[in-house]
């Protein structure tokens, strides 16, 4: 039987259509954001090394944008709309289509979102986030908490969101974009930003982690994301061993260093200035063990600065001993602290640490005026009461 040429020509390219349209996959986001007119708004792919600019445009009138790009893996993908700060964050599925409407500048906090069950969770978590981060900078700036008053709020607040998290998103649906999303959430502690979710220096955070990871496994073989999850994962498991392998080393009843006296520290100061612990006698003394590139540093040096403010004039003085690798950061972090500061070189691995019996970083002591080491952070209920006490002695 003779096939018809035309008809063959045309199945042909019925299939390099096909083909190429199998291999060319494309997703679309697209919606309006008023109040906007002429600026740039740009689609950021979020991968793993940082934002990409994928594509942008030059809002009008009505602000309607619409993009369509080719889907980059076989896995949840993560994007990002934004004009200057202003962000709203996307995840696409293979080929969906979502719809934002918003309007600037408050797109980040209120906008709609249709076409992804994924997109709308992420609101739900970004919106979750904002109230927190509203609440932790409320606690940051009362004045009638004390220093530790403060660091026990932050601290309830933050089990309290990373509770409801883990039971009614990550949990839930490990293996969904927006439980991977949940991870690596953020908020502001002082002037730096910290993961909610630390694998780092949390052992139960490691495990939400691999709880996503082990999820995408399954759902997303090969997958990158999946990858990195794991490296993550066994990253902080790493660490937490080296930590609890530290303290075994190094523990002692807190109760035994009580009334034990000091024993001396001579370190030079960020202008190299060698400043020895002992001749502080007759101050109050609040040494403290520290560590500038930590997460949550930029929150106790302001806890610090408000005990200084207050006490200062009164006879207390903060000894800060710098564990930082990083010479050149130290001198940058300390150069406008009011207090003395000096580096230990060896840092988390020096004599002076086992010495003090240092467990984690930050630690603090609480010295009287005779140079007698009165307590150490952990038997310490209110800084603030403790301090007047030594104070008034």
């Amino acid at each position: 039987m003779k096939i018809n040429k035309a008809f063959y020509g045309g199945a042909i390219l019925l299939m390099a259509l096909c083909a190429t349209s199998c291999n060319n996959k494309n997703f679309q986001v697209n919606g309006t954001i008023s109040e906007a007119k002429d600026s740039i708004l740009y689609l950021e792919n979020m991968s793993l090394n940082g934002p990409q600019v994928v594509d942008s445009v030059k809002l009008g009138e009505d602000g309607s944008f619409a993009f369509s790009e080719k889907s980059i893996a076989d896995n949840p993908e993560f994007y990002r709309l934004r004009i200057a700060n202003q962000i709203i964050n996307v995840s696409i599925d293979s080929t969906e289509t979502v719809t934002f409407k918003a309007a600037y500048p408050t797109m980040a906090m209120n906008y709609e979102v249709s076409g992804s069950d994924n997109c709308a969770k992420i609101k739900e978590l970004t919106l979750l986030q904002q109230g927190l981060q509203a609440r932790l900078n409320a606690i940051a700036k009362d004045i009638n908490l004390g220093v530790d008053a403060v660091e026990n709020s932050i601290n309830q607040e933050l089990t309290a969101y990373k509770d409801n998290v883990k039971r009614n998103y990550i949990f839930k649906e490990p293996m969904k974009a927006y439980s991977y999303f949940a991870l690596f959430q953020t908020v502001a502690l002082g002037m730096q930003q910290a993961l909610i979710f630390n694998p780092r220096s949390n052992e139960a955070d490691i495990k939400v982690y691999a709880a996503v990871a082990t999820s995408w496994d399954t759902y997303y073989p090969n997958a990158e994301r999946g990858k990195n999850l794991h490296n993550i994962a066994i990253e902080g498991m790493k660490d937490m061993r080296i930590v609890k392998a530290r303290q075994q080393e190094r523990y002692i009843d807190a109760e035994k260093v009580q009334s034990a006296g000091i024993i001396d520290i001579a370190l030079p100061d960020n202008k190299g200035n060698v400043r020895k612990l002992s001749s502080l006698r007759g101050k109050v003394v609040l040494l403290d063990f520290h560590l500038f590139a930590a997460n949550h540093s930029m929150e106790r040096i302001m806890m610090l600065r408000d005990l200084y403010n207050k006490y200062h004039a009164q006879g207390l003085e903060i000894y800060q001993v710098s564990v930082d690798p990083n010479e050149h950061f130290w001198k940058t972090q300390t150069a406008a602290l009011p207090w003395v500061n000096v580096r230990d070189e060896n840092g988390s691995d020096s004599q002076l640490m086992r010495t003090y019996n240092i467990l984690q970083i930050p630690t603090y002591f609480l010295i009287d005026r005779n140079n007698t080491l009165v307590k150490r952070d952990a038997q310490v209920k209110d800084i603030d009461a403790d301090i007047k006490a030594l104070l008034a002695r």
